[in-house]
């Protein structure tokens, strides 16, 4: 089964393509198969987010409501909002959970949704998002409706946040108006004008990184204590050592790493000038003129076969170095072009095409010397 985690991570980042593409089938496909090669939480919450969110493309159905009814079965809303199963009924919640519920059901406009004023920052509307959608998530709050309140609050986000949309959205009121024009109530169902082009646990995942900041711990009366990840799934006292065990050669390394560096001398060059070490002497190498750094002692030290050699040194890790920071370069410009895409924001994309990418034109230009030489 181990050997399938590959196969499976790349069904589920196929799924992912998909969903930017709006094609849900094909997504939901590869996530099917991403479980059955390997069960993981992320794809999971992607299968639970598609399938509750039931959106597709075109002018045919919003949601799996309209496909359940035409068989026979109750909708996931009227699910929610029923007495919970006996499945459910393991998963406690508070009075206070179930009352937030309660409000969020009855906000009529976005801005009531997250409790803030029209007049609402940029800033001041990630605060309210940060809050609710941590308070919100199914994961965390068991509450009846917990999952559409949680929806609605990320709809509101990505509506508010969007100033092209939010201006849009204040022009022409609240839900209500959107709910009786559409001839449905319930003050879940979201206006079509006035959709994320987002979902919410996408949403939530690109604000928190993918599932809760951090994993807790319940300690029991009988002094047991039980952990629960990211996911809010149980995790066994010795899952948490075998996690140890397996952090031990990583611990070990960097003890290492730290130990050899305190041994070993200081390098004879350095690509920056450093005054604390002495190598503050700026020479060049013969090859690729690549500056670089060393003491007043070097002279006398290094000549011929062995300058050489410090040379080839030096030009390695510049060309070493350059290539890493291209590499950062160009995955910054691929993650601004990507939210400029998710959020529609044209002053991303457009900081994105004006980067100067300076360590990728100089590895151009080293490269283009390779092959010269």
């Amino acid at each position: 089964m181990e050997g399938n985690r590959d196969e499976a991570e790349k069904c589920i980042n196929i799924a992912r393509k998909a969903l930017e593409a709006g094609d849900r089938n094909k997504a939901l496909k590869f996530l099917n198969k991403a479980q059955k090669l390997f069960p993981t939480d992320t794809a999971k919450v992607l299968l639970d987010a598609l399938t509750s969110n039931g959106t597709s493309a075109g002018n045919g159905p919003r949601c799996r409501k309209a496909e359940e009814s035409c068989n026979g079965k109750k909708s996931k809303s009227e699910t929610d909002n029923a007495t919970p199963s006996s499945g459910e009924a393991a998963k406690t919640f508070t009075q206070e959970q179930l009352e937030g519920v309660q409000r969020i059901k009855k906000c009529k406009n976005y801005y009531e949704v997250l409790g803030v004023g029209k007049d609402a920052s940029e800033e001041d509307l990630k605060k309210a998002y940060r809050k609710l959608a941590l308070k919100f998530h199914p994961d965390k709050n068991h509450a009846p409706g917990a999952t559409e309140a949680f929806k609605k609050i990320g709809n509101a986000y990505a509506v508010l946040s969007n100033a092209e949309k939010r201006k849009q959205y204040d022009l022409t009121g609240s839900e209500d108006v959107a709910n009786n024009s559409h001839g449905r109530g319930g003050g879940f169902d979201f206006h079509r004008g006035f959709e994320a082009d987002i979902t919410p646990e996408d949403l939530f995942n690109m604000f928190f990184g993918g599932g809760f900041p951090s994993s807790n711990a319940s300690t029991f009366a009988n002094g047991r204590t039980r952990y629960t990840n990211q996911y809010g799934h149980q995790t066994r006292p010795e899952e948490v050592f075998s996690m140890f065990i397996q952090l031990m050669p990583i611990v070990v390394l960097i003890l290492i790493s730290v130990l050899s560096q305190l041994m070993v001398s200081t390098p004879p060059y350095s690509l920056y000038s450093r005054p604390a070490t002495g190598q503050t002497i700026k020479r060049q190498t013969e090859n690729l003129h690549i500056h670089y750094f060393v003491s007043k002692d070097f002279r006398s030290e290094y000549k011929g076969a062995s300058l050489q050699q410090i040379e080839k040194s030096v030009e390695e890790d510049y060309v070493t170095n350059v290539r890493n920071n291209c590499w950062k370069e160009r995955q910054t410009k691929t993650d601004l072009l990507y939210a400029a895409k998710v959020y529609r924001d044209e002053r991303l994309r457009k900081k994105a095409e004006i980067m100067s990418m300076e360590n990728c034109k100089e590895l151009d230009r080293l490269n283009n010397l390779f092959r010269g030489g």
